[in-house]
């Protein structure tokens, strides 16, 4: 049973907004690799082991991103079933918006499969396969910003708490994407500048 006044809509946006989070921390670990950030000269200044960390929010990310929906098969009205879920295109509220989110899981779960095969599929394939995360990052949260979470079809509420924490964390990704396109570029042009020299 659930809490004294949560309902099964509130339990459903709880666990996209948590997996909205995980995600975000998913991705953000991701660039810090990319960067070669090292947490023994940098914070927190001792040995921590981020791929692993990175490895589990995306397992993390997947399994929230799986019982998300589950919540909507208790629903009463409107009444969503299995197949509501695994193939949206018919759903009774917010068609488009939900095979967006359909679309986020399914990318997400690419992404987890084959980054557990990333030995077996080579270091080129899986890397292909593993930037495919941004995709399901922009269906994730275009899914997480335009469904109306009381399944009413409403306008998006810009200010509504789960709206400004979904933006806050779309903001500090695209950030992160632009500090790493940035520092690639400059370091691209140091190789091409010691190259030449």
């Amino acid at each position: 049973m659930l809490p004294a006044g949560l309902t099964v809509l509130d339990l459903s946006a709880y666990l996209g907004l948590t997996a909205v989070a995980a995600i975000t921390l998913n991705i953000l670990l991701g660039i810090m690799m990319a960067f070669r950030y090292s947490p023994v000269r940098n914070w927190p200044h001792h040995r921590f082991n981020y791929f692993r960390l990175h490895n589990w929010t995306g397992y993390i990310a997947l399994a929230l991103a799986i019982l998300h929906p589950l919540p909507l098969l208790l629903n009463k009205s409107p009444e969503f079933h299995v197949l509501d879920l695994l193939y949206p295109v018919h759903s009774p509220r917010q068609p488009l918006e939900n095979t967006i989110g359909a679309i986020a899981l399914y990318i997400i779960a690419l992404m987890v499969i084959t980054s557990y095969f990333r030995i077996q599929l080579g270091r080129r394939t899986w890397k292909a396969f593993h930037f495919t995360v941004y995709l399901g990052a922009i269906a994730l949260f275009w899914h997480s910003l335009f469904t109306d979470p009381d399944l009413k079809g409403a306008s998006t509420d810009w200010l509504d708490g789960g709206k400004v924490f979904v933006e806050i964390c779309a903001l500090i990704i695209l950030v992160s994407i632009a500090l790493r396109a940035s520092h690639a570029r400059k370091k691209a042009h140091r190789n091409t500048s010691s190259a030449s020299g």
